[in-house]
């Protein structure tokens, strides 16, 4: 999918009255945190604000959140409506979400489902998958297939049909096959940026006002591994 602006890095891949869709960088958050870093929210506010020479305040609603270290689409809603709207077709897992990973241990199946029960750390900011059921944990499933075996490593593309806290990154961790980069979840090494090679790669939904079907593509990052795909 083009690009259709790369204002101050700022990677827009749809814009509309209602919605602003971004590809989102390693090291990006999206919602301000402890940190205090600067979000992405709030850099999306400033191009909204200067692009459309807006007074006062701008008024921008988070539908969804990437993890800091992953790239690929963020969905941000630019009116209440359109954010009501979003929220529900999240909720309500009326999106089609496909990610693609990079691992270096070779699922043992080419292409599987996964059936999880995730409990969330709240100390470590982690969660791991069980294959049974454990107190306070909530069913996560996906579906993987291989979709590029490289020289070192193996492509996986990923479909999403719940949305649980670092799911991914503890399921494929929990079969033996972490995310290149992901210290958190096994890998044995970090990238040099950082980041971790999972990739929010397409998001398809119905537009909350317009009710057209929205397909998005977003590019993965420039590097060596990306590329090979």
């Amino acid at each position: 999918m083009k690009i259709i602006s790369n204002k101050d890095n700022l990677q827009i891949l749809h814009e509309d009255n209602h919605i602003i869709v971004i590809n989102k960088r390693v090291g990006d958050i999206v919602q301000g945190d402890k940190t205090g870093d600067k979000p992405l929210s709030d850099v999306v506010k400033e191009y909204i604000k200067d692009k459309y020479n807006k007074p006062g305040e701008v008024f921008l609603g988070v539908v969804h959140r990437l993890d800091r270290p992953t790239t690929g689409i963020v969905v941000f809603a630019r009116t209440s409506k359109a954010l009501t709207r979003m929220n529900e077709l999240f909720s309500n897992r009326e999106t089609q979400k496909t990610y693609w990973a990079i691992v270096k241990n070779k699922p043992s199946n080419s292409e599987d489902k996964l059936v999880h029960f995730m409990k969330r750390n709240e100390k470590n900011n982690t969660s791991k998958a069980h294959i049974k059921e454990v107190p306070d944990s909530k069913i996560a499933s996906l579906d993987y297939k291989i979709i590029a075996t490289l020289q070192n490593y193996f492509a996986l593309e990923i479909h999403l049909h719940t949305g649980r806290h670092h799911q991914i990154r503890a399921q494929l961790s929990a079969i033996g096959s972490p995310i290149k980069g992901d210290l958190k979840y096994g890998f044995d090494r970090s990238n040099p940026d950082g980041g971790i090679h999972l990739h929010a790669r397409k998001l398809v939904f119905i537009h909350p006002v317009s009710k057209e079907n929205i397909e998005i593509i977003a590019p993965t990052p420039n590097d060596v591994i990306w590329n090979a795909i």
